[in-house]
């Protein structure tokens, strides 16, 4: 073929104004790749998130579980529109996938609807264990109790479950509950305290409809009728889930006592009203409990006169070991001993036979009695009266005689609430399980203990804690309170509960292992000491105490003697809202489109939105970098990096990355001084800033652990042909990178986003693999974890898959971190060889961080 001939067959020079266009295609291509790889960055963090709260160790609820699910299914969505305008081959399957998938997640969230059907009130002598669902678990025990064991309970009535749908559903009141939680953020304290006085308000505030108010106040005239004069009430709480196992919901909620019958529907909505209280609520984030789920029944009994009163446990709360029954007991109503405010007299009945083993008598102010208008009042205790016992000898075994008949009964140990008439009868107020924990009396004390900073008390809650010393005083300090701190307080009281999600221990003037607050303590699992006299004022905020419970001891510092060996409690185990996270994690985690080389690696076969999310990403790659390196799009197309490095590095220029003389050059190389993309520049500064000077010396075992596991992982054999014997790609613009490459046997990606708009700054950094085994392998992925997180990075480690993410930081800090990166990126190949041994970790992490000084 002649010269002419070529010459014709040439492709003509495209115009000024073509290839302006084919710029504007691009810089609109690589924006939609941008922000799809945006969503994939942010849907990876939200799947941690779902992880990490399937691990159980921090509370949740049904809101948060929703709103996660969401979120990730919307920055996958934003994955598949991006997607579509890169590609538009398979993006309506796609779509439908995802719908599909979407569909099964919501299922597994639907909440399980209660019926709104029965009656709206139901006298408690027809009661029993098979109204919960009606009447709620604390009054259809207490009605079991009465009808099958002939025990004395008080006359009433019970307002139920379908009363309360009744009374939500009118006005639209449940609808407006729902928005305001809705709007709330369930790890912010302020915002939860906030929407909880918003609900409360607005229900005390509501009217009943007129059935409903019809019925109870028929209810009570009949109760009148009956008794032959008209009664004062105490109003209290039966929800659906209060009182069972695991979940007492102890003190949680509102008990108005001596009501008449003109208060009684104010009463009922101020019981209604607590279950938006703001420690109810706290509970039931901690408990994962759904607000769905607990639909509130109220039961209005007649008062008993108590001339002493208090509660019973069927055993010892801390020791499962000891089966002997506990008594607490003052004089009047049993109010001072729920609620934590006054010291108790304490009676132990060792069984077979019954008798008093031991018996502990506090000295007593006052007692609360009925007053004779409305409500309750505090009186003085006259003469001596407050250092004698509450109950005498045989009193103390019949309270120990009925308690155990009533766990005969039901089958488990209980923890009973009980008063004694005048005439010397034993009434049954409550009956609920109860929460028992061992508190491991059979291991030995540790040795070498410091000297304590405060003694004394006892053990209401196992167990041994640290943290930052709180004193707390008023009810505005709680907004104060610090994640992990040791709460100190003078009074025990029930309303304290909505911080023990946050608390590692706690620390109580007054109050018993039998008060509200205790029984919430030991189903957190937070190592509670009550009754130590001088805890308030005795340390300053912030001072890190360690509370040895068990011990009844309070130490300076973190005595590391006692922490080594304590566990972390999963305080959603076996929650409901647990098992609808675990049932819709199925459609969201797991990875079916493993290889994308695979003919099954198409839209149809994705089964769960991690594969959407793997489809996105692959494909949304593999189309960037056909497209730039289109002949037609030679001025974006990639080329090789001229590097002083054993390794080809390929730099897709996705919009602006280049230099003018990058551009220019016809060999499709480019030099290191024609990149103008910042992110990467000092990625790679930091990569080159300290040659590496080879792997660590190691012992035999750990050269064996690398040669085992070199012949056993055929990703590490680079004949194999696999996804990881490709090339190292960095995709850059003057403002964003994207490396992802293989160092030695572990394969890393970063992703950064750097300009003069802060709150847009990111950078994150995947690092995964290795040669060694795995327990090395995730030992080094924890290394690099801890080492970042001493530079402001979100850590994430599971198994050898290291995650960690850094934001809105300024422009030059930005890049520091990403000095810090390269630093890492080079400098931890082949490091797992070492991580057994202790002392050889220890100076490759001193060593790094003086390296890192050279970046500041």
């Amino acid at each position: 073929m002649g010269l002419f001939d070529r010459l014709r067959f040439r492709k003509k020079e495209k115009t000024p104004e073509e290839r302006a266009e084919m710029r504007r295609v691009f810089a609109t291509r690589y924006d939609h790749f941008r922000l799809l790889i945006q969503a994939n960055t942010r849907a990876h963090e939200l799947m941690g998130e779902l992880e990490e709260a399937l691990r159980g160790f921090t509370p949740y609820g049904m809101h948060f579980v929703r709103t996660l699910c969401t979120r990730i299914s919307t920055s996958i969505y934003q994955m598949v529109r991006h997607l579509g305008e890169l590609e538009a081959k398979g993006h309506d399957d796609l779509v439908a996938a995802m719908q599909a998938i979407n569909e099964r997640i919501m299922e597994e969230l639907e909440p399980e609807a209660h019926g709104v059907g029965g009656q709206l009130v139901i006298d408690l002598a027809e009661v029993n264990r098979d109204h919960a669902d009606l009447c709620g678990p604390k009054m259809a025990m207490l009605g079991e109790a009465g009808s099958s064991l002939g025990l004395r309970i008080p006359s009433g009535f019970v307002i139920t479950v379908a009363a309360y749908q009744r009374f939500a559903q009118s006005q639209g009141l449940g609808v407006e509950i729902d928005r305001l939680i809705q709007t709330m953020a369930g790890d912010d304290r302020e915002s939860v305290f906030q929407a909880s006085s918003s609900i409360m308000q607005l229900i005390m505030e509501a009217s009943l409809p007129d059935d409903l108010s019809s019925a109870i106040l028929a209810a009570y005239d009949r109760l009148a009728e009956n008794l032959g004069e008209a009664p004062d009430l105490a109003v209290r709480s039966s929800a659906l889930g209060e009182d069972i196992e695991g979940s007492s919901f102890a003190g949680q909620y509102r008990s108005v006592l001596n009501v008449d019958r003109s208060s009684l529907l104010d009463a009922y909505r101020e019981v209604v009203a607590s279950k938006y209280s703001r420690q109810a609520m706290a509970y039931r984030l901690s408990h994962g409990i759904r607000d769905d789920d607990v639909a509130m029944s109220v039961g209005c009994m007649t008062m008993v006169e108590a001339v002493a009163g208090g509660v019973a446990y069927s055993g010892n709360p801390v020791n499962v070991r000891d089966d002997r029954v506990s008594i607490s007991s003052v004089w009047g109503l049993p109010k001072p001993v729920v609620d934590g405010t006054a010291g108790t007299d304490e009676f132990i009945v060792a069984r077979d036979p019954l008798r008093v083993a031991e018996v502990h008598v506090a000295d007593k102010a006052d007692m609360y009695v009925c007053s004779p208008h409305e409500g309750v009042c505090r009186e003085e205790l006259a003469g001596d009266k407050g250092a004698q016992p509450s109950l005498t000898e045989e009193q103390a075994l019949l309270v120990a005689r009925e308690t155990v008949r009533v766990e005969e009964h039901f089958g488990t140990p209980q923890d009973i609430e009980w008063a004694m008439s005048p005439d010397g009868a034993f009434h049954l107020l409550q009956c609920r399980p109860l929460m028992r924990v061992s508190s491991g009396d059979n291991t030995a004390p540790a040795a070498n203990l410091p000297e304590p900073a405060l003694t004394g008390g006892k053990t209401a809650s196992p167990g041994v804690g640290v943290g930052p010393a709180f004193t707390l005083r008023k009810d505005v300090d709680a907004l104060s309170f610090p994640d992990g701190g040791v709460l100190i307080l003078r009074q025990a009281l029930p309303s304290r509960a909505a911080l023990l999600d946050r608390a590692s221990a706690l620390i109580s003037e007054q109050g018993g292992m039998a008060g509200h607050l205790a029984n919430v303590a030991r189903e957190f699992g937070v190592p509670a000491l009550f009754g130590v006299k001088d805890a308030v004022g005795r340390f300053e905020d912030g001072r890190i105490l360690t509370v040895d419970a068990e011990g009844r001891a309070v130490y300076d510092g973190a005595v590391e003697a006692l922490l080594k060996d304590v566990p972390r409690q999963r305080i959603m185990r076996g929650s409901p809202v647990q098992g609808a996270l675990r049932k819709a994690a199925r459609h969201i985690v797991r990875l079916n489109l493993t290889n994308p080389e695979s003919p099954e690696f198409k839209p149809a076969n994705c089964r769960t939105l991690h594969d959407v999310m793997r489809y996105c990403h692959e494909r949304a790659v593999n189309v960037m970098f056909e497209f730039g390196t289109h002949d037609d799009y030679i001025e974006a197309a990639s080329r090789q990096l001229i590097c002083d490095v054993p390794k080809q590095f390929w730099i897709l220029n996705l919009d602006d990355g280049f230099s003018p003389e990058g551009l220019a050059r016809k060999d499709r190389c480019i030099l290191l001084e024609h990149i103008v993309s910042y992110p990467m520049r000092m990625l790679w500064e930091g990569m080159q800033a300290v040659p590496w000077e080879g792997p660590p010396p190691v012992h035999g075992r750990g050269l064996m652990s690398v040669m085992f596991e070199a012949t056993m992982n055929p990703d590490l054999v680079p004949s194999a042909g696999t996804r990881y014997t490709q090339k190292n790609y960095f995709m850059v613009s003057k403002n964003y990178c994207s490396l992802q490459s293989r160092f030695g046997f572990h394969f890393c990606g970063v992703e950064a986003l750097v300009g003069e708009r802060v709150s847009e700054n990111y950078a994150s950094f995947q690092f995964k693999g290795g040669a060694a085994n795995m327990e090395r392998r995730i030992r080094r992925a924890r290394f690099v974890g801890d080492l970042l997180e001493m530079f402001d990075f979100r850590v994430r480690v599971r198994q050898d898959n290291m995650f960690a993410r850094v934001e809105g930081l300024d422009h030059d800090t930005m890049g520091n971190r990403l000095k810090i990166i390269g630093y890492l990126i080079t400098h931890t190949r082949q490091l797992d060889m070492i991580m057994s041994n202790d002392a050889a970790v220890a100076r490759r992490k001193e060593r790094f961080l003086n390296d890192f000084k050279l970046f500041d």
